[in-house]
């Protein structure tokens, strides 16, 4: 098939090379296929892209048991197992005379029994089901008068193989899930398995959902099976739209059809189905709700989200230097293409300076889907796993994503020997991702933290988000000002006496200091029924006493200042490395518990 999709050419060549004999297919596999004139599930597409001369195709399901293609292929398969099993000499001819005349020796009816009644148990047993489906493979390989016993080689499918063995300790097993496992290694450790000419393909969503014990093996070759991209939404319209029914959308189909990345086949028929049922247009709306929905769905609602800021980098108090180069060189970068697009870029700065509502307005100036991670792991096993794999499906999809992680040393731990191995792995996969160079220009990184020194050095080096680390510090000059005269807008308006006060006042204040002043000044404002005078405001500032987080505040100053990659955004961009150097001093004095010396 000339236009088959790729993960089919690559399970082709890698059969028919001999490379393996056991396939694991995993990614987008509960979704919709195009199978001739139709779409369907993956098993069927499988079954009808494999049904060549020379295979006899074996399809087994947990709810189904084992089936044939045709009625042809079921007697080839009996008759070959009668023969292994009797050891008899005659051809199929002889069997199928023999068995039709009823004359047939004890060896011979002993076996047709065997086989019909193991077939049966196939339906509901699966472990009977895989020594079954073993057993076809040995009988069929083996030699009856100096030939294969079966001229044509057996490609068996198996769908939910994560079901059959899934991924546990070995103690947590029961007596059948062992039996199966230990059935499955030595099929697939057998030298005449692995040297002959039948295939298996198993089909699972992840390998990290079959057990260890199998989805390792050298002779397991895992192949990925993408979600759809514009392409294949694009010909899945086209192809709805011929079914009959008005489907009306926005834009042309292309438009439309880039629109919807993000979804499966499957997802993307069911907002068809609900426009043409419901006889309206489909809007750009309805679209990003549908894509939000599923991905939120694929990954879980604890894992992902969509930051929709109604506040954009104009709307921001102060930090006019930080602001001008964020508008001139990160927005920029952040939108090119290919090698010249930044990765990625962390934010420091300490607790309360502003960081998240800053960068939350960045990300409502990109003009791309923005993503906030969660939280990643889930308390069961191998889930974690799952869904970072699904994470990555869904951005190889999206042809733009920003992805914005707050907090992101509680999120990405250390890879070091002291974490917990599922901490260890995440982070490590993270850490590939961000530096991929198929990911380049496509997805970008940003995390914000006051505790910039706890992300994993292999997050902070360049190529990641190491190539820009931006401190946001409190306001300070024409910043502060402008932070004060925000500060004060419930009330009356203030004098310059007062102004200068107020400033000497909040000179310790951070963003958020400010920010639950005016919180309050608004408060008051509306229980007195009018603006607050410039005294009563000053009264509610002078209330106002610092929490005791100086000390901790300072740290994560310092430690922004030292991971700062660019000197323009510094306080004094012309710093000197002697004073650099006092910043790390200062920094090593705390830690050892001596802050200010």
């Amino acid at each position: 098939m000339t236009d088959s999709p790729a993960f089919l050419r690559q399970a082709g060549r890698i059969l028919n090379a001999g490379q393996s004999r056991a396939l694991l297919l995993t990614g987008n596999v509960y979704d919709l296929f195009r199978n001739g004139g139709a779409y369907t599930p993956l098993l069927p597409f499988l079954s009808a892209s494999w049904n060549l001369p020379e295979y006899i195709v074996v399809t087994y399901e947990l709810n189904g048991g084992i089936r044939f293609k045709s009625d042809a292929d079921a007697a080839l398969i009996r008759d070959a197992w009668l023969r292994f099993e009797t050891g008899l000499d005659g051809n199929q001819i002889d069997i199928r005379r023999m068995l039709d005349a009823g004359d047939a020796d004890a060896r011979l009816a002993t076996a047709r029994r065997t086989y019909d009644e193991g077939l049966r148990r196939t339906a509901n047993d699966p472990t009977a089901a895989l020594e079954f489906l073993r057993r076809l493979c040995h009988c069929g390989r083996a030699e009856i008068q100096g030939e294969r016993n079966l001229k044509r080689r057996l490609l068996t499918l198996i769908e939910g193989a994560d079901l059959l063995i899934p991924e546990t300790e070995i103690s947590r097993l029961s007596d059948s899930d062992r039996q199966r496992l230990a059935i499955i290694h030595d099929w697939f450790s057998d030298p005449g398995f692995l040297n002959g000419e039948d295939s298996v393909v198993m089909i699972a969503e992840s390998a990290s959902l079959l057990h260890h014990r199998i989805a390792r093996l050298p002779q397991v070759v895992e192949i990925e099976v993408p979600a759809p991209g514009e392409v294949e939404r694009e010909a899945f319209l086209g192809w709805f739209k011929g079914q009959g029914g008005e489907v009306r959308h926005f834009g042309d189909e292309r438009e439309f059809a880039r629109a919807t990345a993000g979804l499966s086949i499957h997802a993307l028929m069911q907002l068809l189905k609900a426009g043409r049922h419901e006889r309206r247009t489909i809007s750009e709306g309805e679209v990003t709700a549908k894509v939000e929905s599923y991905i939120r769905a694929q990954l879980g609602s604890d894992a992902v989200g969509f930051t929709k800021p109604e506040h954009r980098l104009d709307d921001v108090v102060g930090y006019s230097r930080l602001k001008a180069f964020l508008k001139e060189e990160l927005i920029p970068r952040f939108r090119m293409d290919g090698t010249e697009a930044l990765p990625g870029a962390a934010v420091s700065g300490p607790i309360g300076s502003g960081k998240t509502f800053v960068f939350e307005a960045v990300s409502a100036e990109v003009g791309m889907v923005v993503l906030t991670l969660g939280n990643l792991r889930s308390k069961w096993f191998g889930e974690t796993d799952i869904i970072f794999e699904r994470l990555r499906r869904v951005l190889n999809t999206l042809s733009k994503v920003l992805i914005f992680v707050d907090e992101a040393d509680t999120q990405f731990g250390s890879v070091d020997a002291g974490s917990h191995e599922t901490e260890r792995r995440l982070t490590g996969k993270i850490q590939a991702m961000m530096s991929d160079p198929a990911l380049r220009g496509r997805v970008f990184w940003l995390l914000a933290t006051a505790r910039i020194h706890r992300l994993s050095p292999d997050l902070r080096r360049p190529g990641r988000v190491g190539d820009l680390i931006i401190p946001v510090l409190d306001p300070e000059g024409a910043d502060r000002l402008a932070f004060v005269d925000w500060m004060v807008e419930p009330g009356d308006s203030i004098d310059e006496a007062t102004r200068e006060r107020l400033v000497e006042m909040t000179a310790d204040y951070s963003a958020a200091a400010f920010a639950a002043v005016r919180s309050e000044l608004k408060a008051l404002a509306k229980l007195r029924g009018g603006n607050l005078p410039p005294g009563e405001i000053e009264a509610v500032v002078k209330d106002h006493l610092p929490s005791d987080i100086a000390e901790a505040r300072r740290y994560q100053t310092l430690q922004a200042l030292v991971n700062c990659t660019r000197r323009q955004l510094l306080p004094d961009p012309d710093v000197s490395d002697a004073e650099r150097e006092g910043w790390r001093n200062e920094l090593r004095a705390m830690e050892l518990g001596r802050p200010g010396a």
